[in-house]
């Protein structure tokens, strides 16, 4: 099965998120990314202009994306590769499950693919009774816990190191009590050791794709760690799975958007392995495998094209606009309940299993905008999830205090005269209601509070003034 959406209780997940003390000294970490960002946009002096070439790059396939796909699958079947269409995950996991058992596959090794958590495929191979590996070393934490990633590019920092250990105590039977496994470093060398034995052994490496590219039929993963190359050479055979919309037309147009993707996911200039992938093993090459399959996966895509929704298909997974966000740093990924979190995750998850049960994450939102400012590839995520709460409301999804609230407010927004005189009432209250305990109070909703959304802005003072000045308040 898919994975399980818990987005419908979002709500009380969000407030568990909060209570957790471990889980809210983890999250500290997830901070640093947005300076690291910010230090690598300044070093790259033309990052802006990248930016705009790189959503263009994006729209333009978007636009022709049937005949990128129609050369994409010419040029992997030329290469001596095949493409596999799925319409949805039952579909993929078929195809995936059907290629391993066609090969008496015992053991799949796994790049990190948040495609393979959106179909549920690690369940459904061992439901097949093959063993499915990951190797991404957050994955594999995650893999150990028995969790799903809380972040699409560190999946694991929700997890301190502490808890790591712990794990790696309980799943690791050959580990001596007494190895000492208290700094990162020997952390990672005890699951490189356990994983070298895995990529060995595998019959099938399994990745997800970055970019593929139409022009050659390659497929491209970035990773830090080299274990994406392990996954998919050592096997006899490499699945790569991967979205509709991951095409791009050139090799060009993938090497402007690389530039901006380390840039505004991690802060590097470029991540440690950039892997290009075209097809099986060749004559004469010393490594690779021997059989090379793709399995593109469509899953509600087609269905965004040319609608309100299409600009979400130009996201390339950075993480960006999670790192920035203001709600996605105080409780975490999994609070979200599926598969991608944060602002992409607010648009994405109801463009793929339904406003009924995605609808609630437009709502985990502030609208300050920091997610569109840092987006690699200007996605306007705000005002995409405001399209999301409109039809909840429409479809009367939202909570009824909401509902009633904002029917109430529609009432007197509707009638200029009145909203003026209610506003400037709900003023004066507040004011005598202040001076009566001895201090001043002053009301957001009156001054005309849809002009200084933000509190923390500058302008805050001027607004003050303002409002102090119409409500006869000032002292």
């Amino acid at each position: 099965m898919s994975a399980v959406a818990t987005t419908p209780k979002f709500k009380e997940n969000a407030h568990e998120a909060l209570t957790d003390s471990r889980l809210q000294g983890a999250l500290v970490h997830a901070r640093n990314f947005t300076v690291r960002r910010a230090a690598a946009a300044a070093r790259l002096p033309e990052f802006e202009a990248l930016r705009d070439s790189s959503r263009a790059i994006k729209d333009h396939t978007l636009a022709h994306l049937d005949l990128y796909l129609e050369a994409y699958e010419r040029k992997v079947i030329e290469s001596g590769g095949h493409v596999h269409y799925a319409e949805d995950a039952e579909e993929a996991r078929r195809i995936i499950i059907e290629l391993c058992q066609s090969l008496g596959a015992k053991s799949v090794t796994k790049g990190k693919s948040m495609i393979s958590e959106e179909i549920g495929l690690n369940h459904a191979l061992e439901a097949a009774g093959i063993e499915a590996v990951e190797t991404d070393l957050g994955e594999y934490i995650i893999q150990l816990r028995g969790e799903t990633p809380s972040h699409i590019i560190a999946p694991a920092i929700h997890v301190t190191k502490h808890d790591v250990e712990q794990d790696f105590r309980k799943a690791h039977r050959d580990l001596p009590p007494n190895r000492d496994l208290s700094e990162p470093e020997q952390l990672l060398a005890e699951a490189r050791g356990v994983l070298r034995a895995k990529f060995l052994s595998a019959d099938v490496g399994v990745t997800g794709a970055n970019f593929l590219i139409a022009e050659t039929g390659t497929s491209i993963i970035v990773t830090n760690e080299g274990n994406g190359d392990l996954t998919q050479i050592l096997p006899n055979t490499h699945i790569v799975i991967a979205s509709l919309e991951k095409i791009v037309p050139t090799l060009e147009d993938a090497a402007q958007l690389l530039r901006v993707l380390a840039r505004s996911a991690t802060g590097q200039d470029a991540s440690v392995y950039t892997t290009l992938s075209t097809g099986p093993r060749r004559p004469g090459d010393p490594d690779g495998p021997g059989a090379y399959h793709v399995v593109l996966l469509d899953n509600g895509r087609s269905s965004m094209l040319g609608g309100e929704f299409e600009d979400m298909l130009r996201c390339i997974r950075c993480g960006a606009c999670m790192n920035h966000c203001p709600v996605y740093q105080a409780i975490g990924g999994h609070a979200y309940g599926w598969v991608y979190p944060g602002p992409m995750g607010a648009v994405l998850t109801p463009s793929l299993i339904g406003v009924a049960e995605g609808g609630q994450l437009p709502n985990a939102s502030t609208f300050c905008g920091r997610c569109e400012e840092v987006c690699p590839v200007r996605i306007p995520l705000p005002n995409m999830m405001r399209h999301w709460r409109e039809r909840e409301f429409e479809r009367h999804l939202s909570p009824a205090p909401i509902r009633y609230g904002l029917g109430f407010w529609a009432f007197f927004a509707r009638r200029p005269g009145l909203y003026r005189f209610a506003t400037d009432l709900a003023a004066r209250a507040m004011h005598f209601a202040g001076r009566s305990k001895g201090r001043f109070a002053w009301a957001p909703l009156a001054g005309g509070w849809t002009q200084y959304r933000d509190l923390a802005a500058p302008e805050q003072t001027t607004f003050q003034s303002q409002w102090r000045a119409k409500s006869g308040a000032v002292k």
